[in-house]
């Protein structure tokens, strides 16, 4: 988990990187530039205040994502918010004591308790423990397809049935018909549930693609859906059509956004590594300029335990292999080292 000191590192960093990227991105920065998992501006000054015990500053965030009905930075911000929970909670317990009902903090509550169970043996069960900070959330949140998402994510874990998932599924698209976070949920649920099923993946991925307006994050699901094609090593050459489509779409999307930008830097890290494993080295080099200094934990923390590493070593090959020219026509993508990424992340 994110210590003081290293968040502090992080904000200042993020802060001089800012002020070198204010003006066009010419190529891809140093490495001592690059930064993990960075928080963007109004998540940063939360996490510092929660790194000296004050709940105020992530309150008034969430509150503002569920006044303006921002429901995919909601989702970001309570999932970063756990997460930091899960080491340094003494803010989330002064916040509850202060605000037991408060929506937000019911929110927060209910992503840091599936997030606990999820590496446990006994998962399910513990899950399932969770069931009342889960209701509570669910009951407290209106219009907010956020707890949704996270039932969503409980009911995975757990080996909710069809029927279940389906229940929650609903309710969360009433709300959301678009909401990026739990279509992910979705797409994983459908991959855990059929083992192999690539083309299903595919499918849903698509066709909720088509369905979402320009510029939403979900125009990018393909590129997931590809991605967990490719780290399983199942692509076939009669699916490469659709997994360069996939990549297209969220090119698309990318280029929608500006360069050096935190919000789609997942999207863009996503897509770089889908696009090495299509061998598409001038496109993922592309990707690499527009990502700037935003490094993602995901989906490099598939390949190891050092994300930062491993990115900054797929950009050095990546680099390498557009001055190589074009790769060998057989074998594994220089920067894939033949190594598979694992797919059953949280």
């Amino acid at each position: 988990m994110v210590g003081t000191m290293a968040l502090l590192r992080a904000l200042l960093g993020t802060a001089r990187v800012r002020e070198k990227t204010s003006r066009p991105v010419a190529g891809p920065p140093a490495d001592d530039e690059v930064l993990l998992d960075a928080p963007d501006d109004r998540l940063g000054p939360a996490l510092l205040a929660a790194a000296h015990g004050e709940y105020r500053p992530a309150a008034e965030l969430l509150a503002a994502t569920r006044a303006g009905a921002e429901w995919e930075h909601r989702d970001r911000y309570t999932a970063r918010l756990a997460a930091f929970a899960r080491s340094r909670a003494e803010w989330l317990a002064r916040w509850r004591a202060a605000a037991p009902e408060d929506p937000d903090v019911l929110l927060v509550r209910a992503r840091l308790a599936v997030d606990r169970c999820w590496d446990s043996p006994a998962r399910a069960e513990l899950l399932r423990q969770a069931d009342p900070l889960l209701a509570a959330a669910t009951e407290a949140g209106g219009d907010d397809p956020v707890p949704w998402r996270i039932a969503l994510d409980s009911a995975r874990g757990s080996g909710a049935g069809h029927t279940a998932f389906e229940r929650l599924w609903a309710q969360a698209v009433r709300r959301s018909p678009h909401h990026y976070g739990c279509h992910v949920t979705a797409l994983k649920y459908l991959a855990a549930a059929s083992p192999g099923a690539h083309r299903e993946c595919l499918d849903f991925a698509e066709t909720a693609a088509q369905d979402a307006p320009s510029g939403s994050l979900v125009r990018a699901l393909p590129a997931r859906a590809a991605f967990l094609c490719l780290a399983d090593g199942a692509a076939t050459g009669a699916q490469r059509a659709r997994l360069d489509a996939a990549a297209d779409r969220a090119i698309a999307l990318s280029a929608a956004h500006p360069a050096a930008d935190p919000w789609p830097a997942e999207v863009r890290n996503l897509l770089t590594y889908v696009l090495v494993r299509l061998r598409r080295w001038e496109d993922a080099l592309e990707q690499l300029r527009l990502t700037g200094p935003y490094a993602t934990s995901f989906p490099w923390d598939r390949d190891g335990d050092d994300p930062l590493g491993r990115f900054l070593q797929v950009r050095e090959e990546v680099r390498a292999a557009v001055c190589a020219g074009p790769p060998p026509a057989s074998g594994h993508p220089r920067c894939g080292r033949g190594r598979h990424a694992r797919t059953g992340d949280h």
